[in-house]
């Protein structure tokens, strides 16, 4: 799908329509298979070692792109670092380190510290907010709601009190309401999600172009191949719109089977963190299907306007060699605790 939704914006830049799919073959699929495989050879526990230094050093690179001439600006973001004719995503990376922080220090402390206020709640809070922080000055709203929502799940894991939580709501919309008014372009897009008809041609238009896409591919699809609107109709239709090209072509049936295939990758998942041999295990099992359940439905929520569009990638089909890097070594990590688990 992605050689599909990437070939006509290929042809227009490189003349050729393979330069997309071939990029995330050679700078992606490859690196991040090698990656995959090591990860999956090595004893997760020692990720439960490095956490905090391997968090630092991807904090670090958070920090660079903001730095003249290593940092790499397009559309208004600065979100890259620079390495050759490389790009890195550091947002993408502090997912996975900071998850797997997250993961040591819940394992390393019992339900009553994790529930008190002093030595659980506040301390996690000022972590979360010290990552966030950083992303939103990037700036990139959907990546924060995506980490947000992955630290969040493993908190009320390792046994949150309730009214930390409720806390937490509260804080997180009087938050967004203060990102609203500082960024109203924010707004723009919760009024387009309210009433997408409302500006078709302007503040409307991806989401708009995004439903015409899922509408015309009826249950069957136009067929592979035969997308009418990645011809520079719908934005990011390699990125982070392609299940709309999905849609388009494939059909309702072949869509909605590949959001089943979404929830029993994570049914599998999560059986596998049931049964890991220890709370950290447990712990960075739970993240990695949090953060991928999260950010595959908030994408295809987005294209079908059932949630505002955030611009965050497709797990696994969208191009972008960062996130497709990083989610192979997490799934690496998953599987060496997979080796390991109680239940084979």
């Amino acid at each position: 799908m992605l050689s599909s939704a990437s070939s006509v914006l290929s042809y227009q830049k490189f003349h050729t329509p393979f330069y997309y799919i071939v990029r995330q073959i050679l700078f992606g699929i490859i690196p991040g298979l090698i990656l995959f495989f090591i990860c999956s050879r090595i004893d997760y526990h020692i990720w439960q070692k490095y956490s905090f230094w391997l968090l630092s050093f991807s904090i670090l690179l958070l920090v660079a792109v903001f730095l003249p001439g290593i940092g790499f600006s397009y559309g208004g973001a600065r979100r890259w670092i620079h390495m050759g004719s490389f790009l890195i995503q550091p947002s993408e990376i502090v997912k996975l380190t900071f998850l797997l922080y997250l993961a040591s220090w819940f394992s390393n402390r019992e339900m009553r510290q994790v529930k008190d206020m002093a030595l659980g709640f506040l301390p996690f809070l000022v972590l979360v907010g010290i990552v966030a922080s950083l992303i939103i000055l990037q700036p990139d709203v959907g990546t924060m709601g995506v980490i947000i929502m992955i630290a969040f799940s493993m908190y009320f894991l390792a046994g949150a009190h309730i009214k930390h939580i409720i806390l937490s709501i509260i804080g997180g919309i009087a938050a967004l309401g203060i990102l609203i008014k500082i960024a109203p372009y924010r707004l723009n897009r919760f009024t387009t999600f309210l009433n997408p008809d409302a500006d078709p041609l302007g503040i409307g238009y991806h989401i708009n172009q995004a439903l015409l896409a899922v509408g015309s591919g009826g249950l069957f699809g136009r067929g592979f191949g035969q997308s009418r609107q990645k011809f520079a109709y719908l934005p990011e239709a390699a990125g982070d719109s392609i299940f709309a090209i999905i849609s388009e072509e494939l059909g309702f049936i072949l869509s909605f089977l590949f959001i089943a295939l979404c929830v029993f990758f994570a049914w599998k998942g999560f059986q596998i963190a049931r049964n890991a041999p220890d709370r950290f295990g447990m712990f960075v099992v739970s993240g990695v299907m949090a953060w991928i359940i999260f950010q595959t439905f908030i994408n295809i929520g987005a294209m079908l306007a059932l949630v505002p569009l955030t611009g965050i990638p497709l797990p696994f089909v969208s191009y972008g060699a960062s996130s497709l890097i990083v989610l192979l070594t997490a799934m690496g990590i998953v599987v060496n605790v997979s080796r390991q688990t109680k239940g084979k």
